[in-house]
């Protein structure tokens, strides 16, 4: 099942042209999808004003299994200084991406993603992917695939926009 699901998710990526929607310098597509677990939301737009990673996984994706724990380490450590990372769980049925939050749960918003709008309305090309979205709603910084290696590269990006306030996109008077 996970193999048709990638198949998929890539059938739908050639579909859009393979080019991402979500491009460095513009604005974050808007989404609310329902939470994961529970009967919450989990909405882009209640975040504003707060750098978010926002991450694509499944629990089929193996690097997505080395992401998630390093991604709740750094939410922990970062929270306080305004990082939320979000994650959007593509597993076609959500009780697989329950199950693996049982046995790795993690602490921040969780939205499930079934049929994969969300993923293809950012253009996802590789499985995870996760994109850096500043204060002001701008994509940033993205990144695909996972190996350990790369995640202090992407705290030092989640530093950086966490040391600015945001008044970078302001014009000036």
């Amino acid at each position: 099942m996970a193999l048709t699901r990638y198949l998929l998710i890539g059938s739908a990526l050639l579909w859009c042209g393979g080019a991402s929607a979500a491009e460095i310098g513009e604005p974050a597509p808007t989404f609310e999808l329902p939470a994961l677990q529970g009967e919450g939301r989990v909405a882009l737009e209640s975040f504003r004003g707060r750098v978010v990673l926002l991450d694509f996984w499944a629990s089929w994706c193996a690097p997505c299994r080395k992401s998630l724990p390093l991604y709740e380490q750094m939410n922990r450590e970062l929270s306080d200084e305004g990082l939320t990372v979000v994650a959007v769980n593509l597993d076609e049925e959500p009780a697989e991406g329950i199950r693996f939050l049982e046995l790795h749960p993690v602490s921040y918003p969780v939205a499930k993603d079934p049929a994969a709008t969300v993923a293809m309305a950012y253009g996802l090309k590789a499985m995870p992917m996760s994109y850096l979205i500043d204060r002001d709603g701008r994509v940033i910084d993205l990144h695909l695939g996972f190996r350990p290696s790369d995640i202090e590269p992407l705290r030092r990006s989640v530093e950086d926009a966490l040391a600015q306030d945001g008044s970078e996109n302001e014009t000036a008077d």
